[in-house]
């Protein structure tokens, strides 16, 4: 009894993902408007991008190639800025708490990279980029992606099939695809 209870959570659980994401953004298409968390559970930021930006996608704050994967990014930030690109944006399917310390743990220094915490999914499953990650992170995550946005608009899009790899979702590859 006890297994098929288990299953059959798990085929919900997996319907349930599903349903939550939409089409997968494709280039060209327009940036969905959501409100996300940044330094504080209760404050809600909308995100609505004007000029250049780069939104970074991971699967989860902490997670070893995540922490691998940003670094760049906040090393790379004034290249960026550079290249007249105007935030540089982490989201993770976490908590605003957890993001918050994730980058005081990466940029004890600081950094003007954005670390934005999409605890509900709605962001990331607007944009068709959640995935199951039941199995590593116990819920839906997002998978890891770079979206090269130029106002509201995808401009570009980087989506790793394997959301443990980074193979063209790292700051080099996504700097060199900015003019």
């Amino acid at each position: 009894m006890t297994s098929l209870i288990t299953t059959s959570a798990e085929a919900a659980h997996s319907l349930a993902v599903s349903l939550l994401s939409k089409a997968q953004i494709q280039p060209g298409a327009t940036i969905p408007e959501h409100s996300v968390k940044e330094s504080a559970p209760d404050v809600l930021v909308p995100l609505k991008f004007s000029g250049r930006n780069v939104i970074v996608g991971v699967p989860g704050a902490f997670s070893g190639t995540c922490t691998v994967q940003i670094p760049g990014y906040i090393q790379n930030y004034d290249r960026f800025k550079a290249k007249g690109v105007n935030e540089v944006y982490v989201v993770a399917v976490n908590d605003a708490f957890t993001m918050k310390a994730w980058k005081e743990k990466l940029a004890p220094t600081g950094t003007g990279v954005r670390f934005m915490a999409d605890d509900k999914g709605t962001f990331t499953s607007a944009l068709g980029l959640m995935f199951d990650a039941t199995p590593k992170f116990g819920a839906p995550r997002s998978k890891r992606y770079v979206i090269i946005a130029d106002g509201d608009k995808a401009e570009s899009l980087f989506i790793e099939e394997d959301p443990s790899k980074v193979t063209i979702t790292d700051a080099e590859t996504v700097l060199s695809h900015l003019a």
